[in-house]
């Protein structure tokens, strides 16, 4: 019987990547030319990881970091978006474990300063976190979002 992997397990699961891939003709009307590199899911974790208290990062920071790091002309949205998600529940299982030093997820926004509601707990446990750390949450139509993010957006 298939015992489910534990989200650390995921994780860590890098599948052979990270592998640059060129991007076609059918993905280029939405991504532009060049290369894309669809990064293992750790590497998106180290990088959510070095976020410091009181600071935030976008997908889209993370995106261009892990383009530089591997001489890619983007990150892979889809793929990034995802590896963020299985860090966040890793930290939060290993939360739950009772592990203290685990990945600061809720510092991770959508672009445009939006709270990812797919996050363990969703947008409340979100907001409470971000709350903890200073940062005053706005709702604006459905979606929340940190007022002044771009203040204390990390350097990538």
């Amino acid at each position: 019987m298939n015992k489910q992997k534990s989200w650390k397990e995921k994780l860590l699961d890098s599948k052979g990547l990270p592998k640059i891939e060129r991007i076609t003709e059918t993905m280029s009307q939405r991504l532009g030319t060049g290369t894309m590199v669809i990064p293992a899911p750790i590497e998106v974790d180290e990088i959510m990881r070095q976020v410091p208290e009181g600071k935030l990062i976008t997908i889209n920071e993370i995106r261009a970091k892990l383009a530089r790091k591997h001489g890619a002309t983007i990150g892979c949205p889809l793929t990034t978006g995802i590896f963020a998600w299985i860090a966040a529940h890793a930290a939060d299982e290993e939360a739950r474990q009772g592990k203290k030093d685990i990945t600061p997820y809720w510092r991770t926004l959508k672009a445009g300063g939006v709270l990812n509601e797919k996050f363990p707990g969703g947008i409340e446990n979100v907001k409470f976190f971000l709350e903890q750390e200073g940062h005053k949450v706005v709702q604006k139509g459905k979606k929340f979002m940190v007022e002044n993010y771009e203040k204390a957006l990390v350097t990538v």
